[in-house]
């Protein structure tokens, strides 16, 4: 797994990670580490040559690639694990249009998963129910605070990052939905 951050600047790259399949698929390749798009098709209740294309899609981007072995549907498949970023304040045009539209599927996805939890965490034993929260609060902050706020809650997202490979994942670890933003509350105003 290379460590070092990959910055997506290219609208192609953008709107390719952007497609809810293909976000369900890096999520299932994290989440088992290989696995071919027949084995991701039922995972995803999508089919296989749905899986099979976006795969391939995801590969010309160089988000996922052949783990080897195997021949057509049959052949596994591996993320390439790197930490994302895009977003930045200088981007214009199609490439924010673009990256924008990857934010706001991220934020559909996570905000789906919580919905998701909240409905089915009754279910779980109280200890799961107890360690999972949230925490909501408004502060006022200067842009170095908030810089250095999300700096922080970064390095804490990513504390455990080396158990995205399932060798690493200690018995009775379950997958956990974390997401976190910092971000200011209303537009930019002179005072």
């Amino acid at each position: 797994m290379d460590g070092s951050e990959r910055k997506l600047r290219d609208v192609g790259e953008l709107r390719a990670l952007a497609h809810p399949v293909r976000m369900r698929l890096c999520q299932a390749l994290y989440e088992r580490g290989t696995a071919t798009a027949t084995e991701l098709a039922e995972m995803l209740g999508e089919s296989p040559a749905n899986c099979s294309w976006h795969l391939r899609q995801l590969a010309k981007y160089g988000f996922v690639e052949e783990a080897g072995g195997g021949k057509g549907r049959n052949r596994p498949w591996r993320p390439v694990a790197r930490p994302l970023s895009w977003g930045d304040g200088d981007e214009s045009g199609e490439v924010a249009a673009a990256s924008d539209a990857l934010s706001g599927q991220y934020v559909e996805q996570e905000f789906a998963g919580l919905r998701d939890w909240l409905a089915w965490r009754r279910t779980d034993p109280p200890e799961w129910q107890d360690a999972a929260n949230w925490v909501q609060n408004l502060d006022w902050l200067t842009s170095e605070e908030l810089k250095e706020l999300n700096e922080a809650l970064t390095a804490i997202v990513d504390r455990h990052r080396e158990r995205r490979d399932p060798a690493q994942r200690p018995p009775g670890a379950r997958r956990v939905r974390i997401f976190a933003w910092a971000v200011p509350a209303e537009p930019y105003a002179e005072d």
